[in-house]
Parts: structure tokens; C-alpha cells; sequence
């Protein structure tokens, strides 16, 4: 029988890990299967070991991507807790070569390299080595590789024990529907930077009200999720899951719900203003409500403590403790998009490139998502660990596209490419092959450590080219593995808005832009789109994530392209 303890996040690191030591040591074809078995099993809304309870091998057969040999290893893993293969694998090449990989500048070859010359096995031993100057001594890295190494693990330490938004949230979501079916409960409701949509959480914070709290807690202790309860009360437990994030749930009386919903939610700079604007007005605002001597003024909502306060409710996403309290004041918190509002994604990859799909399969799961367009946007010869595009399979891409809209019925497959911006600014492409494209997006991918000035440059001369429609993840960063590369972003969005170029909110791990440079684009009049970086049919839920990005900058509905249909979008990104 399956064991609580192998979650969907263990069985997807040990396929990705597998997937890692086979591209290391060149094995053909194999490495790609594993990945794609590892986003689809990323996809699923179940625990895959929850799953295998109520059909067996048959789940494992369903989910995209998983062919009959990887099926029978997942069973494996599923059944026994461990994976023989994996295990041998292990045993050949033992060192951590999914934490190595994590490091920018640092992909399986070169874990194997390290391991192999300098034994390094974990990222505390390639900190040592690089310390002891001995990493660049290594060949084909060098000094300058040994300095990017160095960086990279110092930036992922920052983020040591924060996990990215993207795996946190469907955790706290199935949690939350669990909890919601229990006898006697009337409200279940994430809290915390969870609910306010920070790039990485802690913990997960719930909060919870019901008429039978000991059902509650007896309930939330037993869920397959919970690996261990820490701590245990009346009001509150706190438990570590599976995957090893930590949560709390705090039980409270109906009465009290909007105070404590509104307190556990944030940001602590929020509640500060909050409660010295309650204190100007000769009242006390706590976690139990809000209060004028002994009498409770508001405690049952959020919206109606708001109001005692004088404010409009302002939106989770925007509780930073900066000027959105002032904004309230004035009835001035803007109407954010309203999450599901993107009709077409702008960037998705097929399996023509790194994507684990074809490009139908890809059009059906948008059109099912609930989407009416699409983008392809495979990435071009620049780019050969991709096997990127050159000009001929880019038309021969077009073709393909023009067969399949012609099959199509609601959906619209636009041509397009995410076309490398060249260290000189020249695009990877000629323009004859960009004419041929419904859009042109650009991004860059290489020689990330050029100076300001030179990067700047680089990136305004292709937003200068005239058939460049959207610049893609604008600033390089990904999420707690990589930094934004140095650039000048007021001239990048000065020239965005001059050339009618629009800029990416990147709903992916790469969470590019950032909030405060969407608020400020959006100041500047610059045009913005939203996308998924799909690699795989159940990455459209990225789009939430840039939704949320984009609400995080004050974003509305109209400052965003692609909640127009396609024909709408078409005409606002036409440059001219």
C-alpha cells in the first residue's frame, strides 16, 4: 500500500533529479521523459498517492506525459517509498545534484564535472571549494564561472526555507477544501503572505470557524498532508507537512472572524497604519476587532472594519504598509484585474523546442483553460540546448499552425517566436522570418553578468526594432534562483512606451516584472501583457500567478492587453 509520507513534490524531484544525471552523462531522448512526467504530475490537483488508493496503476497511465516504463517506476516509488533505479543512480553518482543544479550557472554537467574533480556532493562543499579558489582551476570554468557560482549560492541561501508561491498555493487550496467538508465548519480561509500573494512563503496560515472545534482539530491532525503535529491547543495547531513547510490553524468565533482574518493576513507595516489610524479616531483595533472603549465597533468582516476606519477594503495584494492606506482614504484603491481575466497567453512553448508538448496539445489545453488564443513562441537558434528555431523550421512551424486553425473551432493559434536578443541588440532572426509572424516577442537568455550601461543598450536596441512587439521577462530574474541582471529599467520603459513595445508580467517562476516596476509602467502609460511561460499543458495556471503580479502593481483589467479578445490585442500591439 502507498504511504503518506511519498507526496507528489517527492515523486517530481526524484523524476527531475533522474531526468538531471541522465542529461549529465549524455544518455539520448530519456532525459525529456522524465521531465515531462514530472510536470504532469505537477499538473495534478491530487496527492498522485491518494490517487493509486482509488485506481491504481491506472491514475499513473492517465496523467499526461507518463508512458508505460516511467508509470511502473512511479508505482514503484508509490508502493514502496523508494525507486531501485534511482537508487542505483544514487549509488554511481553520490551527490546532490537537484540542489547543485539549482545554483545559476551551474547545470548537470557541470555538478558531475565538480563532483567528479573536486568531490563536491552538496552546495556547502561547492561554497568551500569556491572559497579555496579551487573551482575555477577546473576546466572549462575558470575564475569568472567561479565568481558567478559564488553569487548564485549566496542568492539562494537568502531564500533558504521560503518556498515559491507556485508550490505553496495548491497545497493550502487542497488543504482548504478538506477542511471546508468538515461537520460544523463555516469558514476556512488562508491568511497570511500566502493571501497576499508574496513572490515566497514561510508557512502556510489558515484560519477557520466552526460550531464543533474539537471534529475540527481532530480532523485537521489526520490529514494525509500533516506529517507531524508541533503544537496542539483549544484555538490553534501548528503542524509541519509533508513537504516540510510549516502551518498553523487558528479556530475563532464567528464574531471575531473579519478582525482575525484582517489581523493574520497583513503585513505587519499594514496593521501598524491601520492601528494608528484607529488610535487617531479614539478606538483599538486588535485581532478580536475593532473597538471604542468596551464596545466592538466591527470584528465580523474585513469590509465592515474598513468602513468604521473610513477606508474602502483594499485588497490583499496591496497591504504593504506604504501608500494604500492614504489611497483608501481618498477612495482611490483602483479596481485590480480580477483574476481569470486573460483571454490569450503570449508565451508558451511546444515541443518543437524545450516544451513537453505539440502545439495542438498545447491549443486544447488553452481552450479548455478557458482561453481563446494563444501565442507560440519556441525559441530560436540562438538558443541550441533548446534545439531553438532557425529560419526554415520556423516556417515549416507556420505551416504546421496554419493547418491546425483551419481545425480549430473558438481558438486562434498566433505565429510568433521568443526570438534571443543577440549581445549586440541584433535579433537572432532575419527580418524577412519576422514579417511572416502575427507578433514578434523578444528576451534575453545569454550574458546575463554585462555591465548596466552595456545591458541597457542591448535591450533598447531591440525594443527599437521595428517588427518587435512584447520584450519578454524584462529584467532575467528567476524567483530565488536568479537576480534580475543590471539594467537602467527607467530607460527600458521609456523606450517601451516610445516605440509602442509591450513588456511581460511572467507568471511563471520568473514572476518578471516586479510589482513596483508594473506600478510604475503603468504610471508611464507602457503597455503590458501577461503570460504563462507554458512548457506544458498545466502551466496555464501561471497565468494566476501574473495576475496576482500585476495586481501587486495596481494593475486594472484595462492596462493589460490580453484580457482583449485576439483581434483587439492584435491592433493595440501594432507598432507605429
Amino acid at each position: 500500500m502507498p504511504t503518506h509520507s511519498i507526496t507528489n513534490q517527492k515523486i517530481i524531484n526524484t523524476l527531475r533529479e533522474i531526468a538531471l544525471y541522465l542529461r549529465a552523462t549524455d544518455v539520448p531522448f530519456k532525459p525529456q521523459a522524465y521531465e515531462t512526467a514530472a510536470e504532469g504530475i505537477a499538473g495534478l490537483e491530487s496527492e498522485l498517492a491518494d490517487m493509486y488508493k482509488r485506481c491504481g496503476k491506472k491514475c499513473i497511465k492517465g496523467i499526461p506525459g507518463v508512458g508505460e516504463s516511467i508509470a511502473e517506476k512511479i508505482e514503484e516509488i508509490v508502493t514502496t517509498g523508494r525507486l531501485e533505479f534511482y537508487a542505483e543512480l544514487k549509488k554511481k553518482y553520490p551527490f546532490d545534484m537537484l540542489a547543485l543544479t539549482n545554483i545559476q550557472e551551474v547545470g548537470p554537467k557541470t555538478a558531475l564535472k565538480l563532483y567528479k574533480e573536486l568531490g563536491v556532493k552538496t552546495v556547502n562543499d561547492l561554497q568551500r571549494a569556491c572559497k579555496a579558489n579551487i573551482v575555477e582551476k577546473v576546466e572549462g570554468l575558470g575564475h569568472k564561472s567561479e565568481q558567478k557560482i559564488m553569487r548564485g549560492i549566496a542568492f539562494l541561501k537568502s531564500n533558504k526555507g521560503r518556498r515559491i508561491i507556485h508550490d505553496v498555493l495548491p497545497l493550502a487550496r487542497h488543504i482548504v477544501e478538506r477542511l471546508e467538508k468538515i461537520d460544523g465548519v463555516t469558514h476556512v480561509d488562508i491568511t497570511g503572505s500566502l493571501r497576499r500573494r508574496k513572490e515566497t512563503i514561510g508557512d502556510i496560515d489558515l484560519v477557520a470557524t466552526t460550531s464543533k472545534p474539537r471534529e475540527l482539530i481532530a480532523a485537521f491532525k489526520a490529514i494525509p498532508e500533516v506529517s507531524r503535529v508541533l503544537e496542539s491547543g483549544n484555538e490553534k495547531i501548528a503542524v509541519r507537512y509533508n513537504s516540510g513547510i510549516l502551518g498553523d490553524l487558528l479556530i475563532l468565533p464567528p464574531e471575531s472572524y473579519g478582525a482575525a482574518l484582517l489581523h493574520f493576513t497583513g503585513s505587519r507595516e499594514h496593521n501598524i497604519l491601520l492601528r494608528e489610524l484607529a488610535i487617531s479616531k479614539k478606538m483599538k483595533l486588535s485581532e478580536h476587532g475593532l473597538f471604542k472603549g468596551n464596545k466592538c465597533v466591527a470584528s465580523k468582516t474585513e469590509e465592515s472594519i474598513y468602513k468604521a476606519l473610513g477606508l474602502v477594503w483594499i485588497p490583499p495584494e496591496l497591504r504593504i504598509g506604504a501608500d494604500e492606506i492614504e489611497a483608501a482614504k481618498n477612495n482611490e484603491i483602483p479596481d485590480l484585474i480580477p483574476y481569470g481575466s486573460i483571454k490569450g497567453d503570449l508565451q508558451i512553448q511546444s515541443s518543437w523546442t524545450d516544451g513537453t508538448a505539440s502545439i495542438d496539445e498545447m491549443a486544447r489545453a488553452a481552450k479548455k483553460y478557458g482561453l481563446s488564443y494563444m501565442a507560440v513562441t519556441d525559441h530560436t537558434k540562438a538558443l541550441a540546448m533548446t534545439h531553438g528555431l532557425d529560419e526554415k523550421r520556423l516556417r515549416a512551424q507556420g505551416r504546421e499552425i496554419d493547418k491546425l486553425n483551419k481545425k480549430l473551432r473558438g481558438f486562434t493559434i498566433l505565429k510568433s517566436t521568443e526570438c534571443d536578443i543577440l549581445k549586440d541588440g541584433r535579433l537572432d532572426l532575419r527580418d524577412d522570418a519576422l514579417r511572416a509572424l502575427d507578433l514578434v516577442t523578444v528576451s534575453v537568455h545569454t550574458f546575463f553578468e554585462m555591465p548596466e550601461r552595456e545591458m541597457t543598450a542591448r535591450i533598447i536596441a531591440a525594443i527599437k526594432h521595428p517588427l518587435v512587439n512584447i520584450l519578454l521577462h524584462p529584467t532575467g530574474r528567476v524567483v530565488g534562483r536568479r537576480a534580475p541582471y543590471k539594467i537602467e529599467m527607467d530607460r527600458v520603459m521609456r523606450a517601451a512606451k516610445d516605440f509602442g513595445v509591450a513588456l511581460e508580467i511572467n507568471g511563471s517562476e520568473r514572476l518578471d516584472l516586479h510589482e513596483q516596476y508594473i506600478r510604475e509602467a503603468i504610471k508611464q502609460k507602457v503597455k503590458l501583457v501577461i503570460s504563462s511561460d507554458a512548457h506544458d499543458p498545466s502551466h496555464y495556471v501561471n497565468l494566476e500567478h501574473g495576475i496576482a503580479q500585476a495586481r501587486k502593481g495596481w494593475a486594472r483589467k484595462a492596462d493589460i492587453l490580453n484580457t482583449k479578445p485576439c483581434d483587439q490585442l492584435l491592433k493595440a500591439l501594432k507598432r507605429v
